[in-house]
């Protein structure tokens, strides 16, 4: 009996511990756990400290807010843990990880804004700083600057600027005639006035109408280069040849300097720098012949531009003249329509002289274009006003430099602004 009873109080027992076993393995299932964390109220208080680190955003504005107290029948009693019916699962993020969040969508950064291109005045300005410095326009400056008003004695200080500038005696006496004659007596004694008209007039006279220039109007486009030796006729070939070539152009240089020692040599080299493709004849060989030949070549094989190089033999004006009339008419026979531009190149250091030089070639020419070189070693660019004025001739490109950059083309109000600028104010 006393061992029947025995066995009952066991067995008891047993179920008794096997149930409180029970209830202890549902803690992990109700308050879940990391591995290897510590347990007890220092682990609550680190899990809690951590939760905060890695939730900011969602415990922003809830500190005052109490949780809410559990129900009787879920606290904790002796022995036992509460019941995980109604509670939800939370999953802990681990502790390098940033907070749970939607997809996010790329981040467009955008590209920065491109400076603005540098304006040809500051890149005409270096060139013209000789011009500016010494020249006519610097003189005219020093008349006005300090001035608030011009007597008679000034205006005939002008007068005697223009007539001596480069531009020569007939645009000088004609900016005069239209400065008396345009402008009021108040006017004439305002240096802002006076100065603000020959900028506009300087820049009226060197905006002649012409068509623009193309160079793929025909193919091949033909050029033909003159002036007098040592102008920079080969320089400038060889440059606007780099020019086209780099917008991709295939140029065919024609050697028709054949009378100037290492003329055809120089063009040589350009077209080894360019890409260029050279026809040249014999020293002494007929210039007609020879560009003849680059021509008929050119428009053979395609090429896109063709430029004929010619002698300056000034010294001998009229051979030099019936020899240029004579390619001339050699290249309307190797080509339909060519030359398609005859183009004077003109030294600008020679002043004065560079006007009486282009009336000599456009009186047995038909010259299209003037390319004003060496802009950058004189004080006397103000010659482009003489030419343009008296010769009725669109200037289309200028040189101030010696890179490939340096022969521009010429814009009339870029000019006139790099020409005047420095002087306002």
């Amino acid at each position: 009996m006393i061992t029947s009873v025995s066995r009952i109080v066991r067995s008891a027992a047993r179920a008794a511990r096997q149930r409180q076993i029970d209830a202890v393995d549902e803690v992990p299932a109700a308050l879940p756990r990391r591995q290897g964390a510590p347990k007890g109220k220092a682990a609550d208080a680190e899990e809690e400290a951590k939760q905060k680190a890695a939730h900011p955003a969602e415990r922003k504005g809830k500190g005052k807010e109490k949780e809410e107290p559990l129900p009787r029948s879920a606290r904790p009693s002796s022995g036992h843990a509460p019941a995980p019916a109604h509670e939800e699962r939370v999953e802990e993020p681990e502790e390098t990880a940033a907070p749970a969040a939607g997809p996010r969508s790329a981040q467009v950064i955008p590209f920065p804004s491109p400076a603005p291109a540098a304006k040809t005045i500051s890149a005409l300005a270096p060139g013209l700083a000789r011009t500016r410095s010494s020249g006519f326009v610097a003189r005219l400056g020093e008349l006005f600057s300090g001035r608030k008003e011009l007597d008679p004695s000034v205006v005939d200080e002008i007068e005697k600027v223009l007539l001596t500038a480069d531009i020569g005696v007939k645009t000088s006496q004609k900016l005069l005639e239209e400065i008396r004659s345009s402008l009021s007596r108040r006017e004439l004694k305002d240096p802002e006035a006076v100065w603000a008209f020959l900028r506009r007039r300087s820049a009226e006279m060197l905006s002649l109408p012409a068509p623009e220039l193309d160079f793929s109007s025909a193919k091949p486009f033909v050029l033909l280069v003159i002036g007098v030796n040592g102008s920079g006729k080969t320089t400038t070939i060889g440059k606007l040849a780099a020019k086209l070539a780099a917008d991709g152009k295939r140029v065919l240089l024609a050697a028709g300097d054949t009378f100037r020692a290492a003329a055809a040599e120089q063009l040589e080299v350009w077209a080894g720098r360019t890409g260029a493709t050279i026809v040249r004849g014999k020293e002494g060989a007929d210039p007609s012949s020879v560009i003849f030949d680059g021509v008929k070549r050119a428009a053979t094989e395609g090429f896109d531009v063709a430029i004929a190089d010619t002698a300056g033999r000034l010294h001998t004006k009229v051979d030099l003249m019936q020899e240029l009339q004579k390619v001339r008419r050699t290249l309307a026979k190797a080509a339909p329509g060519a030359p398609h531009e005859t183009w004077l190149v003109i030294d600008s250091t020679s002043g004065q002289n560079a006007i009486a030089q282009a009336q000599i070639f456009t009186e047995a020419m038909a010259v299209s274009g003037i390319v004003l070189t060496k802009l950058d070693g004189t004080a006397k660019g103000g010659v482009i006003l003489g030419i343009a004025d008296q010769l009725r001739i669109p200037v289309r490109y200028v040189g101030v430099g010696e890179t490939v950059d340096d022969l521009r083309r010429f814009d009339p109000e870029e000019f006139v602004e790099a020409l005047f600028a420095p002087l306002e104010g």
